[in-house]
C-alpha cells in the first residue's frame, strides 16, 4: 500500500437507524484501526436522495456516539464529492477503460434477457462501437470490464478467484450524469486514503469489480476483509424480532454500551477463550486473523451475560444516573434525594442480580415504592397467618430499640436471629410477614440487607403500616 498509517472508514447509508450489524462492521473498524495506530473514519454514503434524511443521518451519529465508537476528522458526505465521481469516469473514458452506451431502456432490457439466456454477464454493444456512430441521445458511461481473471486476497475468505466473463460492463454514471454506488464508493475510498475495506460479505463480490476499477485508474487496491453476516438465534436472516433493532432500541433495553460493544465484538471474532474485554483490552489484542469465516448468530443470554459482567463493574455513580429513567419509567414519582441516596447506597446488591439495566430498575423497586405499599394477593398471604401481626409488633419493638447509628446489616441481623432463638421459631416465621410488609412481594436481597438499606424511619413506617392493615 500507498500509505504506511492504517485507515479503515464506517460507510453507512441514511436511509435508517444504526442497525446491529452496522454497528458491528464500525466496531471492527474501529478497534483495527485503533490496535494498528491508525485511523478510522466516517463517510455517509447520501447519494440516494429519495431514502437518505437528515433523521436517518443523526440517528447512526447518535448511535455510534452512544457506542462509543469515536471517529477521526471530519464527516465525509459522499453527496459533496459528485465531481471527483465524474472526473474519475471521464478518466477511464479518456485511457479506454470505459465507453459511452447509448442504449435505450427497451434496448436493455432485451439485451439482458438474453444475457441470462445464456447464462452470461451483460455486454453492452457499443463497448467497441465507433464515436461517430453515437446517435443524438443521452448516454450512460460504462465500464469495460477487461478480458482474463481479477483475484482477490481477503483476510477472512482467504483468496478468491472471478472469471471477469462474469462481470457485467456496469454503469458508472447515469444519463444524468449522476455517479453510482460502485463508481463513488472507490473514489471516495481512495481520495480518504482507506487502506483496508472492512464491511459484510454481502460486497464481497463488489471487491472484485472495485479491484477493476481501482486498476483501471492506477490506484493501489485497499485491503479487504469481508465480515459474514449476523443470522438470527434460529441461524436464518436477522429480523427484528429476532434482533435487527437499532442500536438506541438496546439501549431503550437497559444495555450499557460497554456490553453491547463487548457482545458485538463476540460476534464474529475471536481472541482464544476470552469473553470478556474491559476498558482498552480489545483494541490491544484485535486483529483482522480472529474474525471468523462463518455466520454469527444472536444469542440473548450470552448478551445479557455480557452485559451484566460489565454492569456488575461499573461506576455506581454512573449507574444511578444512567438507571433513573428506567425506574422514573415504572410509574416512580420523580426520585427525590432520599430515594437516590437508597439506591445508590443499594447499588453492589442490585447489580450482582442485575444483568441490564431494566433489571436492576425491577430489583431496586421495593426501595422506591411510595406507602404505603399495595400488598395484595400472594404477596399478603405472609400477613394473613393468625400470628403475623404479633410477631410484626413485638419486632418493631426491638426494631425501635436500635438507634439510627446502630442500624447496620450487622446490628439488624443479629436482633432477627435473637428474636427467632428467643421465640424458639424458624427464620421464615418472622422473616416472610417481615418481607411481605417491607416489599409488598417485590424481589429484594437478604431482609437484614432489605431493613438496611430501607433505612430506620422507611422500615419502622412500612411495618406500622402493614399492622393497621387488613388482609382478611
Amino acid at each position: 500500500m500507498a500509505s504506511a498509517k492504517v485507515i479503515t472508514r464506517f460507510a453507512p447509508s441514511p436511509t435508517g437507524f444504526l442497525h446491529i450489524g452496522g454497528a458491528r462492521t464500525a466496531l471492527f473498524n474501529w478497534l483495527f484501526s485503533q490496535h494498528m495506530g491508525g485511523e478510522f473514519l466516517l463517510r455517509i454514503e447520501d447519494t440516494d436522495r429519495e431514502r437518505s434524511t437528515p433523521e436517518a443521518t443523526q440517528a447512526i451519529l447518535d448511535g455510534m456516539a452512544w457506542l462509543g465508537l469515536s471517529h477521526d476528522g471530519e464527516i465525509v458526505y459522499q453527496s459533496q464529492n459528485a465531481d471527483a465521481h465524474i472526473a474519475a469516469a471521464y478518466a477511464m473514458l479518456d485511457a479506454g477503460n470505459a465507453f459511452r452506451c447509448y442504449c435505450t431502456s427497451e434496448e436493455l432490457e432485451g439485451l439482458r434477457e438474453e444475457a441470462r439466456a445464456k447464462n452470461m454477464a451483460f455486454r453492452s454493444p457499443w463497448r467497441d462501437k465507433n464515436a461517430e456512430d453515437a446517435p443524438d441521445l443521452p448516454y450512460t458511461v460504462r465500464f469495460r470490464v477487461p478480458d482474463g481473471e481479477t483475484h482477490i486476497h481477503d483476510h477472512v475468505q482467504g483468496d478468491i478467484n472471478w472469471d471477469n466473463k462474469n462481470f457485467d460492463d456496469l454503469v458508472l454514471l447515469r444519463a444524468d450524469s449522476t455517479p453510482t454506488y460502485m463508481l463513488a464508493v472507490v473514489v471516495d475510498d481512495h481520495n480518504m486514503g482507506v487502506t483496508h475495506v472492512i464491511r459484510g460479505d454481502d460486497h464481497l463480490i463488489n471487491a472484485g469489480r472495485q479491484s477493476l476499477i481501482y486498476q483501471a485508474l492506477g490506484w493501489d487496491v485497499p485491503e479487504w476483509a469481508h465480515v459474514p453476516l449476523i443470522h438470527g438465534p434460529d441461524g436464518k436472516k436477522l429480523s427484528k424480532r429476532h434482533g435487527a433493532l437499532g442500536v438506541m432500541e438496546y439501549a431503550k433495553m437497559g444495555y450499557l454500551p460497554e456490553g453491547l460493544r463487548n457482545y458485538l465484538l463476540k460476534l464474529g471474532w475471536a481472541h482464544g477463550d476470552d469473553e470478556l474485554f474491559f476498558g482498552d483490552d480489545a483494541s490491544k489484542v484485535f486483529s483482522l486473523a480472529g474474525i471468523n469465516e462463518s455466520p454469527a448468530r444472536l444469542d440473548f443470554d450470552k448478551m445479557d451475560y455480557i452485559n451484566g459482567q460489565h454492569l456488575l463493574r461499573a461506576n455506581n455513580d454512573r449507574l444511578l444516573e444512567l438507571v433513573t429513567p428506567f425506574v422514573i419509567a415504572k410509574d416512580s414519582p420523580e426520585l427525590s434525594d432520599t430515594k437516590k441516596a437508597r439506591l445508590s447506597l443499594a447499588m453492589d446488591t442490585l447489580k450482582p442480580r442485575s444483568k441490564t439495566l431494566k433489571e436492576l430498575a425491577d430489583q431496586a423497586e421495593y426501595l422506591l415504592v411510595e406507602r404505603p405499599l399495595e400488598i395484595t394477593g400472594k404477596a399478603a398471604k405472609p400477613l394473613r397467618k393468625s400470628d403475623a401481626q404479633d410477631h410484626l409488633a413485638a419486632l418493631t419493638t426491638r426494631l425501635k430499640a436500635i438507634n439510627s447509628d446502630a442500624w447496620n446489616n450487622e446490628s439488624l441481623q443479629s436482633c432477627l436471629q435473637s428474636y427467632v432463638d428467643d421465640n424458639d421459631i424458624g427464620f421464615g416465621k418472622i422473616g416472610q410477614p417481615v418481607r411481605a410488609a417491607l416489599t409488598g412481594g417485590r424481589p429484594s436481597p437478604d431482609l437484614s440487607q432489605v431493613l438496611f438499606l430501607l433505612g430506620r424511619d422507611e422500615t419502622l413506617g412500612r411495618l406500622e403500616d402493614a399492622m393497621t392493615m387488613n388482609f382478611d
